[in-house]
C-alpha cells in the first residue's frame, strides 16, 4: 500500500475526500499526523468553524475508508508548548513534513508554502490546488431581486427583508422551521467556498461569531457561546446608484465637486448611507481622483479601480499609515464607530486627504454630536464641512459647518464672545444650531427661528431700518440686545455708512443711542430681494400703484432711482393710493421720469 500524509489544508477544503470519491486514491494508508488532530481540536474547542469542519471531514474519511481500501491511521507526537507557541512561524507544518519523511510517505497539501518546503527537504509531495465549486450555495435560494437581507435562525422560520431602503417588509420565506443541522450545512458551504474563492474573505473570526464577505453578500454567522442559538444573517445590496440617481441640487453638486473634503454621511441602519457613499466614491474616481476605502467588512459596491482596505493587524490606525504612502485624493471611511475610528478620520482629514465618513445616526445633528469629545471642539469644522443626512434612500438634509468668534445667539454682552461652530442648513443658509463651550461643557444649542416682531421692538426695528435705507434700500436689521443691533448691507454702501475715520457711524450711533455692527451682506442672499411688479395709473385725486391681490393689507417701501421715499399700506384689491396733493405724490412726479424709475419692495416682517 502507498503511504499518504495529509495536512490540515487538504482535509478542511475537502480536496482529499474529492480525490478519494473520484477514485484517484485507492488502496492506500492515510496517515494523519497527531499535530493535525491537535490543531483541529484546538480550533474546535475555540469555537472556530474550520475546526468543526476539519473534524467532520476526518469522520467522513473514516467512513469512506472501507469502500476504497484505505487504512486511516494517526502517527507522530503531540506538539510541545514551544511548537504551539511558534505555530504561526511554521513549527506545526514542520512536524507534518517530518512525519512524511519518517514514514517515506507522499505529502498531500493545498498550502503552497508547505509544498515548497517539502520539496526543499526532498520529501515527495503533491499540491492539490483548491477548486472553486460551481454548485449553487444553499442560501442563494432565499434571495431574489427584491430581497435586501435574509435572517436564518435555529428553530425559527426563515425571514427576509424585501423592498428598498426606507420601504421594506419583513416576510416569511418558507413554512419549514430551520434546524441546527441545516444551518451548520449552510455554514460549512460558506466556509468551504471562502477557502477556495478569491472573491471571498473572512473579515472577522471570533469565539462564536464570524463575518464573511462573499462576492457582494455580507454574511454574519453566530452561535453559542456568543449567541443563544445558531443564526445566519446575510445582507445583499439590491441597488447600485450613481449621484445622477439622487435629487441633488446644482449648489450641492458644486459643493461635492469643488469644496467638500470633509463629508459625513449619516442615517439610520438600512437608510441607504453606504449606497450614497459608493456613489460618491465612483463619482470621484470617474473624475480622475485616486480613491481608497476603509471598510470592515469590505462590502461597498465600488468600481474595480478603487482599492478597498480593511484593518491592518486589527486597527485602522495601521491602515492609515499605509494609506498616506499611496497618496489618495479621497478616502471613503465606511462605518465610523469606535473612538479610535473618529481620531483616525480626523487625523487623515487634517493631513489633507479628502474624507467621506459613514456614521449611524437618527439625525444629522446626532452625527455631529458623536464627534464631540472624540476630537477637540475647535477642529471639528476643519474635519467636517458638509454633513449629509440620508433617509429612505434619498438625501433629506444637508448641514454646513463653520467656526466663528462671536457672541452666541441669545446672549447680549460683548464680553461673552467665544469660538462658536455655526451649523447652517445648506439649502437656504439659515442658522439652525450653534456649538460652543458653556462653563466646562460643550453644548449644542438650537437657534430659534425668527418670529414676527410686534409692539415696541417692531417700531424700533422700523426706525433703525429707515435710517440705513438712506444708504442701502435693501438694508436688513437684526436686534441683538436692548443696546446693540446688526445692520446687514451691500458691500458698496459700507464706506458711506462708516464715513471717514468712522465719523458717520459714530453720529448714527449717537443719534440712535445704540451700538451698531455693520456687516456685509452674503453675496448668495443678495438676489433674494426682488421688487414687486405693479401697474401705474392715475385717478382724478390719486396716483394708483396696483399689485397682485395676494399682497393686500401688507406694507411696501417705495423707492425712486434707488432712494427711499416712503412706506405705504397695500389696500383692497392690491391698490396703493397716493393723494396727488401730498408731498409724496409731488416728489414722485418730479423725480420719476417713467414708471421704471419707481420700485416697490415688500417690508420684511
Amino acid at each position: 500500500m502507498s503511504k499518504i500524509v495529509v495536512d490540515t489544508s487538504v482535509i478542511i477544503n475537502g480536496q482529499l475526500i474529492a480525490r478519494i470519491e473520484a477514485g484517484s486514491i485507492r488502496n492506500s494508508e492515510i496517515i494523519i499526523p497527531q499535530a493535525v488532530f491537535d490543531e483541529l481540536q484546538s480550533q474546535a474547542s475555540g469555537k472556530k468553524e474550520q475546526g468543526f469542519v476539519g473534524l467532520e471531514k476526518i469522520k467522513k474519511l473514516k467512513e469512506l475508508s472501507g469502500s476504497f481500501g484505505l487504512d486511516v491511521v494517526t502517527k507522530g507526537n503531540h506538539p510541545s508548548n514551544d511548537d504551539i507557541k511558534f505555530a504561526s512561524s511554521g513549527r506545526i507544518d514542520a512536524l507534518i513534513t517530518d512525519v512524511a519523511k519518517q514514514n517515506d510517505a507522499i505529502l498531500y497539501t493545498s498550502d503552497k508554502v508547505q509544498y515548497l518546503v517539502a520539496q526543499a527537504k526532498d520529501v515527495e509531495s503533491i499540491f492539490l490546488k483548491p477548486e472553486i465549486k460551481h454548485e449553487s450555495l444553499e442560501f442563494l435560494k432565499f434571495f431574489d431581486e427584491q430581497t435586501m437581507s435574509i435572517h436564518l435562525k435555529e428553530n425559527q422560520h426563515p425571514l427576509g427583508k424585501r423592498g428598498k431602503p426606507g420601504s421594506f417588509l419583513l416576510t416569511k420565506l418558507g413554512d419549514e422551521v430551520l434546524s441546527r443541522d441545516y444551518l451548520e450545512m449552510i455554514s460549512t458551504q460558506i466556509f468551504d467556498v471562502t477557502r477556495i474563492s478569491d472573491s471571498s474573505t473572512v473579515e472577522i473570526s471570533k469565539n462564536g461569531a464570524s463575518v464573511i464577505q462573499h462576492d457582494d453578500y455580507r454574511i454574519a454567522i453566530t452561535h453559542p457561546p456568543f449567541s443563544e442559538s445558531f443564526e445566519i444573517t446575510i445582507v445583499h445590496p439590491i441597488v447600485k446608484l450613481s449621484l445622477d440617481d439622487y435629487s441633488i441640487s446644482e449648489k450641492l453638486m458644486e459643493r461635492f465637486s469643488d469644496r467638500a473634503e470633509g463629508i459625513l454621511i449619516s442615517g439610520a441602519p438600512g437608510s441607504g448611507k453606504s449606497t450614497l457613499a459608493s456613489g460618491l466614491a465612483n463619482f470621484y474616481h470617474s473624475g480622475g481622483k485616486i480613491v481608497k476605502t476603509f471598510e470592515s467588512p469590505r462590502d461597498l459596491q465600488v468600481n474595480s479601480g478603487i482599492t478597498q482596505y480593511s484593518k491592518l493587524d486589527g486597527s485602522f490606525d495601521n491602515t492609515a499609515d499605509i494609506l498616506l504612502l499611496v497618496r489618495p485624493d479621497y478616502t471613503i471611511f465606511d462605518e465610523v464607530r469606535r473612538r479610535e475610528d473618529f481620531r483616525t478620520f480626523a487625523d487623515l482629514r487634517l493631513t489633507g486627504v479628502g474624507m467621506v465618513g459613514v456614521v449611524h445616526a437618527n439625525s444629522p445633528l446626532d452625527a455631529i454630536q458623536r464627534f464631540i469629545g472624540k476630537i477637540e471642539l475647535g477642529i471639528i469644522p476643519n474635519v467636517l464641512d458638509t454633513v449629509v443626512f440620508v433617509k429612505d434612500g434619498q438625501i433629506e438634509k444637508v448641514y454646513d459647518l463653520e467656526l466663528k468668534v462671536k457672541v452666541p445667539t441669545g446672549m447680549t454682552e460683548s464680553d461673552l464672545a467665544r469660538p462658536v461652530i455655526e451649523i447652517r442648513n445648506f439649502a437656504d443658509n439659515v442658522l439652525e444650531h450653534e456649538i460652543y463651550t458653556f462653563g466646562e461643557e460643550n453644548v449644542i444649542v438650537p437657534v430659534a427661528k425668527r418670529v414676527q416682531k410686534v409692539g415696541i421692538e417692531k417700531l424700533a426695528e422700523d426706525k433703525i431700518k429707515d435710517t440705513f435705507k438712506r444708504y442701502d434700500p435693501r438694508a436688513q436689521v437684526e436686534i441683538l440686545s436692548d443696546n446693540r443691533v446688526k445692520v446687514i448691507v451691500d458691500e458698496q454702501y459700507i464706506p458711506s455708512i462708516i464715513g471717514r475715520g468712522g465719523s458717520n457711524i459714530s453720529e448714527i450711533e449717537k443719534s440712535l443711542q445704540i451700538h451698531v455692527d455693520v456687516v456685509q451682506k452674503d453675496p448668495e442672499s443678495q438676489n433674494t430681494f426682488h421688487d414687486l411688479p405693479f401697474t401705474f395709473s392715475e385717478s382724478k385725486t390719486s396716483l394708483l400703484l396696483t399689485v397682485d391681490r395676494e399682497f393686500t393689507s401688507m406694507h411696501a417701501d417705495v423707492y425712486v432711482d434707488g432712494k427711499y421715499v416712503t412706506s405705504v399700506r397695500i389696500g383692497k384689491k392690491g391698490q396703493i393710493k397716493i393723494p396727488k396733493r401730498s408731498d409724496i405724490a409731488r416728489n414722485l412726479l418730479q423725480t420719476a421720469s417713467s414708471q421704471n424709475d419707481i420700485k416697490l419692495f415688500l417690508k420684511d416682517f
